[in-house]
């Protein structure tokens, strides 16, 4: 049984823990001390903050912006040629990260003093702090993020104002911008930052310990177990592996990596394609950020500016990411069956009593985290306490105790896998501050609405468009927080609640790492199947059609429980046949090979079933029906024209 290693990454080796492939250097001696020491305070600074300790927002969260970017420059950098130790230059710019944030801590009140009015030397730092808030994104995520937040600065500060119409906007002073970005409650210190360090960093933190307590490797066999004697079973493994450790990992790159390594090569073994196998992997990776209760950075921002409670958002994600999860299942059974391929043997399939037997204590804290949301406690919390109830109930279980060691390297390594995910927040905070600032978000919410002629479909499909263009770029979270700003209002404009809307969102914002002709989750998984890059993301663009399809359950129909719990269930029952119905379209094959006529009724079927329509529902139910009969009882023949 293949181990997962949580400090894989640490050395010159791509690095997932962010939703982006990054390099990380390779640390040894006093070098792994600092960052290893940085770390371990950094997490300890985060648990005190969020549970007895009090300090104000901005002031926690410029210390936040010290800790994440202090090790992003000793961690990455500033090119592949320089990736083997960390030169001065890098401690030089870590240590000016800490000033940076120290200043707004020490200084903030002498500013309130002034009336709001900076002085020089606010002003110098504050231009400082986004000079290397944009060099370490540069170094983490890409040129894209630091790129487009250049772009929205330079709009605000010049060239806004040689535009026309909608988007013209007379520009505001170098001053008046600083001060916004760095003060302001708006900018980078603002909502967005809040989010990273307080729930995203807590939950990243929860991952850690589970991961570090072998709860990644229990994840994994007892899917194997679970599953492994079905038909197709180690691809349906992948699925629900990846349903466990996305819900904990939040990053469907590092899910890919982290399950894949073990899925893929089980896949290829028992006659799936490389490519098949690899897009399996894919598709079920990103549906992991999709399944409560940790869904990633997005849902945390979500709860934040929807106002929304994060268990209410949690609560009605199950079912739509339960469904998604059949989706892709539905192709693999198919796939199974039309290529005659048998499920494992039961020598390779461990005994589930054992499987238990190894981690039954897994399911204390994550219990507990659940119980406790449900209870009414905040998620800062409740993440607080499992973490305290993992390492309790690590003690239970003779294989999974934690010594101090353990707890520490689990309080580094969570520190270290919120880096990458922290800086993109952080930068996204500029972002979000500009378009506060000058109104973009209205003035593109009546843009899409002009070009749609307010039709919501229409409507739908440009935002689809949008966060697969932006997707290429921007990871997952980054990706939802432009188009929640952006686009949200035209929906809810339109009448979709706010709910649908940011969940509409942030299930597109999902689309890119499956997507060609960038998608990040595919090509992590190309690598270890040994397939083509392209055809791989092909393949998977194809598996996750959930993706792309029940989001629009969420505007026309009450899917999220925004009705009458019958129709919930009929809205369920009926959008999963219609996805059963679209995968036997695409893969040709039901209880038999489908020729050409028959995929067409099919397909007629499945869209009567995803129509929002009882009648039509009704009506590809009996058609569903009609078919599978034939195919059971006659012959497809029988109904070729």
């Amino acid at each position: 049984m293949a181990t997962l290693h949580p400090e894989a990454d640490i050395g010159g080796s791509p690095h997932t823990g962010g939703e982006v492939l990054t390099a990380r250097r390779t640390l040894s001696g006093w070098n792994a001390g600092v960052v290893y020491g940085a770390a371990i305070l950094m997490s300890l600074f985060h648990l005190w903050v969020n549970t007895i300790g009090v300090m104000p927002e901005i002031r926690r969260n410029a210390v936040h912006f010290g800790f994440v970017l202090f090790l992003g420059y000793l961690l990455y950098p500033g090119s592949q040629k320089r990736i083997a130790r960390p030169p001065g230059l890098n401690y030089g710019l870590a240590v000016l990260s800490c000033l940076t944030a120290l200043y707004l801590v020490f200084f903030e009140d002498a500013l309130h003093a002034r009336n709001q009015v900076p002085n020089t030397a606010d002003l110098i730092f504050a231009g400082i702090a986004i000079v290397l808030l944009l060099e370490i994104t540069r170094r983490t995520s890409g040129l894209f993020i630091p790129v487009l937040a250049i772009v929205f600065l330079t709009y605000a500060l010049y060239w806004g104002q040689f535009l026309s119409g909608l988007w013209n906007f007379p520009g505001v002073s170098l001053s008046r911008l600083l001060y916004r970005m760095y003060f302001a409650p708006d900018g980078i210190f603002g909502t967005v930052a809040t989010v990273s360090s307080t729930f995203v960093f807590l939950f990243v933190l929860f991952g850690a310990f589970l991961i570090q307590s072998g709860a990644g490797e229990f994840m994994i066999k007892l899917a194997l177990a679970l599953l492994g004697g079905t038909v197709g079973g180690p691809a349906k493994m992948a699925v629900f592996a990846s349903g466990l450790l996305g819900s904990v990992s939040g990053s469907a790159v590092a899910n890919t990596v982290g399950s894949g390594s073990l899925t893929i090569p089980m896949m290829k073994r028992i006659g799936f394609s490389p490519t098949f196998s690899a897009a399996v992997e894919a598709a079920a990776s990103t549906g992991g950020q999709l399944m409560p209760p940790i869904m990633g950075a997005g849902a945390f921002i979500m709860s934040q500016w929807t106002q929304i409670s994060y268990l209410n958002i949690v609560a009605v994600s199950f079912i739509p990411a339960a469904i998604y999860f059949l989706s892709v299942a539905f192709f693999i059974h198919l796939r199974a069956k039309k290529q005659g391929i048998r499920p494992l043997k039961k020598s390779e399939i461990p005994k589930i009593t054992d499987v238990l037997k190894e981690g039954w204590n897994f399911f204390i804290p994550i219990g507990a985290l659940v119980g406790l949301l449900i209870y009414g406690f905040t998620p800062t919390f409740a993440a607080s306490a499992s973490i305290v109830g993992i390492v309790l109930s690590s003690w239970l279980n003779p294989h999974t105790r934690m010594g101090l060691k353990d707890i520490l390297d689990a309080l580094a390594l969570g520190a270290k896998n919120m880096v990458t995910t922290g800086v993109i927040l952080l930068c996204a905070g500029i972002v979000v501050g500009v378009v506060l600032l000058v109104g973009v978000g209205v003035t593109f919410s009546l843009l899409i609405a002009d070009i749609s002629g307010s039709s919501l479909l229409i409507t739908v499909v440009l935002i689809a468009a949008a966060s697969l263009i932006l997707g290429m770029g921007l990871p997952v979270t980054a990706s939802y927080i432009v188009l929640a700003v952006l686009a949200a209002p035209a929906l809810t404009d339109l009448g979709v609640s706010r709910l649908a809307a940011h969940m509409l969102i942030f299930w597109y914002s999902q689309d890119a790492n499956v997507t060609p002709p960038i998608c990040l989750a595919a090509y992590s998984a190309s690598g270890i199947a040994g397939s083509s890059p392209l055809r791989t993301g092909i393949e998977s663009w194809k598996i996750a059609k959930g993706l792309y399809l029940i989001p629009l359950l969420f505007c026309y129909t009450p899917i999220l429980f925004e009705g009458e719990v019958w129709r919930v269930l009929e809205t369920v029952i009926s959008a999963t046949l219609g996805l059963l119905a679209f995968a036997i379209v695409f893969e040709g094959f039901h209880l038999t090979r489908l020729s050409r006529f028959p995929r067409l009724l099919f397909a007629l079927a499945a869209f009567l079933l995803l129509w929002p329509d009882i009648v039509f529902h009704i009506a590809g139910l009996a058609l569903f029906v009609v078919l599978s009969g034939i195919q059971k009882f006659g012959s497809v023949k029988d109904i070729a024209p």
